[in-house]
């Protein structure tokens, strides 16, 4: 089965680095003729990972929902195809199979799948959730306002979440990513956050993405901590190498549940993840990336997110050359996602040694929004000054609602509007003074 995954999987350096990519076209195209004659049955007894060795495989075999599987037992993985693009499944019919599709159902029925068709059927699947505002509903497109600095300066953090207020940014979530550990460091950001959102009024949610460990001490000083994050993959091994596991997860899960901070939802868990985490790891077992990467959200699933991103070309060229091949890892991952039942954003992005430019991010931006991902990445400028890395910016997430007719979650929508910066469904500068006022006067007391 690993193999047979592996020849099928589109071609990407991380495959090849690992030596188990198809040695040729032929060998891929066969591969794939053999895969969609599989039963999907058999992904339930040929596991890649063994059951003995992995509590991930424990928790997709242990977890399997059969009554849900039960209409799409009988299928082949080409017949599953079919199915899902047939007019007559909806979104609906394939919600109610999710529970019951595993991760290697999800790979391998994607690897049959043309670029066009993992949009088509992802853009089917409307995952919705909700803490603070709604996530996930149709006709939406949410961001994370990712304000870092390369010191956590947080008059510098204050302006850059100013600068993506002001253009309709942060209804996903205004969420930094620390430069330091420092547990005093991490508190006063959470602070600064609480603060501009209480005293702004914003219907969204904040997280200072620091390691899981770190956020339930933070829990534990009563501090105001809204989401708990956590960088996850599809391995036993590889998520130790993250200094995790399930049960810490689901520790860190009621320590948040237990502040009830969400005014209208309860999902407060946020997960990242990477084509090539577990392969970088030397925790892969011979298994094709995107088929781990699809195992990481068996993870996701099993603690009901508000926000799931794939951080699709962060990792590097090793793993995802150019922009080709970031182009279908941002598509399979979200298909996969969505399939499998989450709320799936993406982080369009890529490190500056690969082949690959700001017109493969707009690319893969507009394609993503026609597939109706929840929520993508707005950083200033495009450029993360403090993760050394290129994603997408405030003005990127405004061209993807003009072009595709979206509006940010109705809430988000509503106090922009109120506050003067929306006017007819178009950004505008009318409320940005006092606005601008309130959120740099609360710098200057955690400076």
């Amino acid at each position: 089965m690993r193999a047979l995954l592996a020849a099928a999987s589109p071609y990407r350096s991380g495959d090849a680095l690992a030596g188990i990519a198809a040695a040729s076209a032929e060998q891929r195209v066969a591969a794939r003729i053999a895969l969609a004659d599989l039963p999907l049955g058999t992904f339930l007894v040929d596991l890649v990972v063994p059951y003995e060795a992995d509590e991930i495989t424990r928790l997709i075999v242990d977890g399997h929902d059969a009554e849900a599987f039960r209409g799409i037992a009988r299928l082949t993985v080409g017949g599953f195809r079919d199915w899902l693009l047939d007019d007559v499944t909806d979104g609906a019919a394939i919600a109610a199979a999710a529970p019951g599709i595993t991760p290697e159902m999800a790979s391998a029925v994607s690897k049959l799948m043309r670029n066009q068709d993992l949009i088509a059927v992802a853009r089917k699947i409307r995952v919705v959730t909700r803490f603070r505002n709604t996530l996930g509903l149709a006709g939406r497109l949410s961001t994370r306002l990712q304000p870092n600095h390369p010191t956590d300066d947080p008059a510098g953090i204050a302006a850059s979440i100013l600068d993506g207020l002001l253009m309709g940014s942060g209804d996903a979530v205004i969420g930094i990513n620390p430069a330091s550990d420092n547990v005093e460091t991490i508190a006063t950001l959470l602070r600064l956050l609480d603060e501009v959102r209480e005293r702004c009024s914003i219907p969204t949610q904040s997280c200072v993405l620091s390691h899981v460990t770190t956020t339930l001490d933070l829990i534990r000083r009563d501090l105001p901590v809204d989401l708990c994050f956590q960088s996850i993959a599809g391995t036993e091994a590889a998520n130790r190498g993250f200094g995790i596991d399930l049960a810490l997860l689901a520790e860190a899960e009621a320590a948040t549940l237990s502040l009830n901070r969400g005014t209208i939802g309860h999902n407060c868990m946020y997960f990242e993840t990477g084509q090539g985490s577990c392969l970088s790891a030397d925790a892969h077992h011979g298994v094709d990336q995107q088929s781990l990467e699809a195992r990481a959200y068996a993870v996701a699933r099993a603690f009901r997110p508000l926000l799931v991103n794939s951080v699709v070309g962060f990792i590097g060229p090793e793993y995802l050359f150019d922009g080709k091949q970031i182009m279908r890892a941002a598509l399979e991952d979200h298909f996969c996602g969505k399939l499998l039942g989450l709320p799936m954003g993406l982080d369009i992005c890529y490190t500056n040694h690969a082949d690959a430019d700001g017109n493969d991010m707009d690319a893969i931006l507009t394609l993503a929004g026609v597939a109706g991902v929840n929520f993508i990445m707005g950083v200033p400028g495009a450029d993360d000054v403090m993760l050394g890395y290129q994603s997408t910016s405030f003005h990127d997430a405004l061209y993807l609602r003009d072009v595709l007719n979206l509006a940010p979650a109705p809430e988000f929508e509503r106090w922009l509007a109120d506050t003067g910066l929306l006017v007819e469904g178009r950004i505008v500068d009318d409320g940005a003074s006092a606005l601008g006022e309130r959120v740099l006067a609360l710098a200057g007391p955690h400076g």
